[in-house]
């Protein structure tokens, strides 16, 4: 289809999974539990804390990194991190990974518009594979990716600018980046995305997605079509 003029350039759209264009419902923070638990780190323990606080801080961020950052040693990284797999693994399974409000009708909408969308995800390769045949997305989507995928996860800007290098998109102008944390606005800004925004359906309220630079913090991801001029059933 060919593209519209509303869509300020945009060819590429960058789009984070848990927390933006899917439902977490905790799974991410009890499957973290899970891991902790692995590790040797009991819940109520000082070190649960500290890992805790780190866990929130780096939402959104390559899991493994965040296990090495947590415990140091590689193997107690990699135990943790197949520890967690595991237990997100489950929720999939039960049923508690969903798509949220909006959100495939949203990928819909960009993709009938000319516009290609990759998933981006701090999951492993695994994980995030799992989780798109439980939601039958393949079809749905041009492209997913996970730092293995890229090189670096976020903060950095590998996820979306090998979105933007792999779907063929042009200057990192036509990259729109969309996610619920910190890491995912800090990620696009550092792509330099022509489209930076984030969502309040994960693990960040407004007020923290501003503070990191994102100049749109949308109610949902369908604030997105609002944003592109795309359909008019989307609420900012």
């Amino acid at each position: 289809m060919e593209r519209s003029d509303h869509l300020h350039g945009i060819t590429v759209a960058c789009l984070d999974m848990a927390g933006t264009t899917v439902v977490d419902d905790g799974s991410v923070l009890t499957a973290f539990e899970a891991a902790m638990v692995a590790a040797g780190i009991a819940p109520g323990t000082p070190g649960f804390s500290t890992a805790d606080e780190i866990v929130r801080a780096t939402m959104g961020q390559s899991k493994i990194e965040v296990f090495r950052r947590i415990l140091g040693a590689e193997e107690r990284a990699q135990l943790a991190n197949r520890a967690f797999e595991s237990a997100y693994a489950e929720s999939v399974r039960a049923g508690l990974v969903t798509p949220l409000p909006g959100a495939v009708e949203t990928i819909t909408a960009l993709r009938a518009a000319g516009i290609r969308v990759c998933l981006a995800t701090g999951f492993s390769p695994g994980t995030r594979d799992a989780l798109l045949d439980a939601l039958g997305w393949r079809p749905l989507i041009d492209l997913a990716l996970s730092p293995a995928d890229a090189g670096r996860g976020r903060p950095w800007p590998d996820l979306p600018l090998t979105a933007l290098l792999r779907l063929g998109g042009g200057a990192v102008t036509e990259l729109l980046v969309a996610g619920d944390t910190p890491s995912d606005v800090e990620s696009g800004l550092r792509a330099g995305a022509g489209m930076v925004a984030g969502v309040t359906t994960g693990a960040s309220d407004a007020d923290e997605l501003a503070a990191a630079g994102a100049p749109y913090v949308l109610d949902s991801v369908t604030g997105l079509l609002h944003l592109l001029g795309v359909g008019g059933a989307a609420q900012r």
